[in-house]
């Protein structure tokens, strides 16, 4: 019978697939908790076998998964997820699924991120949604290398000019995603120097979040086919802009955007309103999981166009949550941005807690304060008090404090990752907070 609940001809197209196409490997691919690829390969005498049982594997040598003396999973493909790779093995194809694991009872396992996103889909559904349409635009740059941040250009934002020397590395990274099923809408040149960007079209969430790792993971390939280095460290340079994730969301009902109102001057429904005022409200709570790095913390700083104030607005970049100008007959495209996640982030679990988030909103009735039109970075601290505006963590520290406090991240991520994921958190914040930086005997050494 096997441990697979797949659909069977989808298992079966697969099998068809790989003979006809001559495929020789196929790699399987999941992540730990902290979003890190792994992947094994499988011969294709192996595929049938292990798309209706699985294939075991050590749960121990895995980040955040079982102790040692509970240690066997098991990954299963999806079917749904094959796809052919843009390039292949000593002159063979080979194919690429992404995996859930399940225990080697065939029970989903609760470490799994994609199962805790299928989880949040659930209460999606639920509630009478059908779809979480999610459009993820993740930054990165490029280096000479992984030993340093030694820029390749001086281009600026939408630059097209001789100093865009990653031009035609864009285009190579746009053909591959798009040879695996992966639609992109644009690329262009960051702010920051060597700084980039290429815009994949919006899609339901599970299926985003699997985009987020390909695009990852082509993007560092054919970085290093082309003898550089390519990074979503979100704030590799001093003084420069750092990497985001800008991630636009909406919620679908038969087929409609449930986030659009022709009668509100907002354009926005009730249940749009209640989906960004529930983000807004559990904002200090999640950030810990979109941006999960002691790093991630020197990009979320005023005055680098990375929101760190928790407010929503129509138009002004600043505020945390955006949402986007609305054109007459384009109310499906309503939607909600928020703009501090980085690219970076373990993409389940993100994804998951800002649909458990927005859902809340939802559920409980919260109300949707009045936007901020104004730059929130030109307001003092004071007049931010008066207006009731609160800012993010400032630290990894604080932001782990708030997580571990969280009743509905808990809910969100179960309490197996919950609690893995804060103590690994902890232990990164307390190994960099006892460090001694060179900045620190830069600025005291010869004076103390």
């Amino acid at each position: 019978m096997g441990r697979a609940t797949s659909d069977p001809a989808a298992r079966k197209a697969v099998l068809e697939r790989v003979e006809k196409e001559d495929i020789e490997f196929i790699l399987v691919w999941f992540t730990d908790i902290l979003g890190h690829l792994k992947s094994f390969a499988l011969a294709r005498s192996e595929l049938k076998l292990t798309l209706d049982d699985g294939q075991g594997f050590d749960g121990s040598s895995v980040t955040g998964f079982n102790p040692i003396e509970e240690s066997d999973m098991v990954a299963i493909p999806d079917p749904e997820t094959f796809q052919l790779m843009p390039w292949g093995s000593g002159g063979k194809k080979v194919g690429r699924m992404i995996a859930d694991i399940i225990t080697p009872d065939g029970d989903p396992y609760e470490g799994d991120p994609r199962y805790v996103l299928r989880k949040a889909l659930d209460r999606m559904e639920s509630m009478g949604f059908d779809t979480f349409n999610v459009g993820p635009e993740l930054e990165y740059f490029y280096f000479a290398d992984d030993k340093g941040t030694e820029v390749l250009d001086n281009g600026g934002y939408f630059d097209m000019t001789t100093r865009d020397v990653a031009d035609e590395w864009r285009l190579e990274t746009i053909r591959a995603l798009e040879s695996m099923g992966i639609p992109v809408e644009y690329a262009h040149h960051e702010v920051g120097p060597s700084q980039q960007e290429i815009d994949i079209r919006y899609a339901p969430a599970l299926a985003m979040a699997d985009h987020t790792l390909t695009y990852r993971m082509i993007v560092k390939e054919i970085a290093e086919q082309n003898g550089v280095y390519a990074t979503f460290m979100p704030k590799p340079l001093f003084g420069e802009n750092g990497s985001g994730m800008h991630t636009h969301m909406s919620l679908f009902k038969d087929g409609r955007n449930a986030f659009h109102s022709s009668d509100d001057a907002w354009h926005l429904s009730q249940v749009g309103k209640a989906f960004i005022a529930g983000q807004l409200k559990h904002a200090r709570e999640i950030t810990g999981i979109f941006a999960q790095w002691v790093n991630s913390y020197k990009r979320l700083v005023p005055g680098y166009e990375a929101p760190v104030y928790v407010a929503w607005s129509r138009r002004n970049r600043s505020a945390l949550i955006r949402i986007p100008l609305y054109h007459p007959g384009k109310e499906q495209a309503t939607r909600a941005e928020i703009r501090c996640p980085d690219p970076s982030c373990n993409p389940y679990l993100t994804f998951a807690c800002l649909l458990h988030a927005g859902l809340d909103g939802i559920e409980k009735g919260y109300e949707l304060p009045d936007p901020m039109e104004q730059n929130l970075y030109d307001l003092s601290p004071s007049e931010r008090e008066e207006l009731g505006i609160i800012g993010l963590p400032e630290t990894l520290g604080q932001a782990v404090d708030e997580l571990a406090k969280s009743e509905l991240a808990e809910r969100a991520l179960g309490a197996h990752i919950f609690e893995r994921y804060v103590d690994i958190k902890r232990q990164e914040w307390d190994e960099y907070r006892v460090q001694v930086h060179d900045w620190e005997i830069k600025r005291y050494l010869a004076v103390l």
